[in-house]
């Protein structure tokens, strides 16, 4: 494939990144047991990350609502999985935030079977975006999330939030021994894509990636 040809599909993959988005976005259910889950046979990306990571800012600039997914100072606040139906084509999960030090050791158990019920269980998962704040790079409960989906053999992509906070040398670091630990784990999408909820950044880009998810 020569440039142009590159060029062409880039801007197609962009394009239908974009119509997918612009789609009608509804709240589904907010999921506190999997029995709770709802039936669908769309297929569906989740959203996972450390409390306070971004995943509602995130889920908000993808679908171009303010108000999609709620946002908030407190870590910790999403304690069920909610999951919002994209245009009929797609369905999006917010997961709860995980490593919040202060939340109750009852409520971490219950999260952490919720949510490891719903990666092992649910056949019409694509794919998750593991969401790491560019700041502070992985960390220890990172690596457990990527040894579960490991385990489970549901491909993870790492999603770079905040990246507008880091100086571009810091970023350029912080990516390359990311891109070396994933190396070692097999389950994870050997792309890392970077962005801002609040510049914008890498929001068409991701758009397009997840967009090609919905060709069965």
């Amino acid at each position: 494939m020569n440039k142009a040809e590159t060029e062409l599909v880039k801007d197609y993959n962009l394009e239908a990144g974009r119509v997918l988005f612009t789609q009608k976005c509804d709240f589904m259910i907010s999921a506190a047991s999997y029995e709770q889950l709802p039936e669908t046979n769309l297929p569906e990306i989740a959203f996972a990350g450390r409390s306070n990571v971004g995943k509602s800012s995130l889920l908000n600039s993808l679908t171009g609502h303010k108000n999609i997914a709620r946002t908030s100072n407190t870590p910790g606040r999403t304690q069920q999985i909610n999951f919002f139906n994209l245009g009929e084509k797609l369905i999006l999960t917010d997961l709860p935030g995980y490593g919040y030090a202060r939340a109750q050791r009852s409520a971490v158990d219950k999260w952490t079977l919720l949510v490891n019920s719903y990666i092992k269980g649910r056949a019409q998962l694509r794919r998750v975006c593991l969401l790491i704040d560019s700041r502070h790079g992985i960390k220890s409960t990172d690596l457990e999330a990527m040894s579960l989906m490991d385990s489970a053999a549901i491909v993870y992509q790492v999603i770079f939030t905040k990246c507008d906070k880091v100086k571009k040398e810091e970023l350029k670091n912080k990516l390359e021994s990311t891109y070396q630990l994933l190396s070692k784990h097999v389950a994870a999408h050997p792309s890392i894509m970077v962005t801002s909820s609040f510049k914008l950044q890498g929001i068409e880009e991701l758009r397009a990636t997840l967009s090609e998810l919905t060709i069965r």
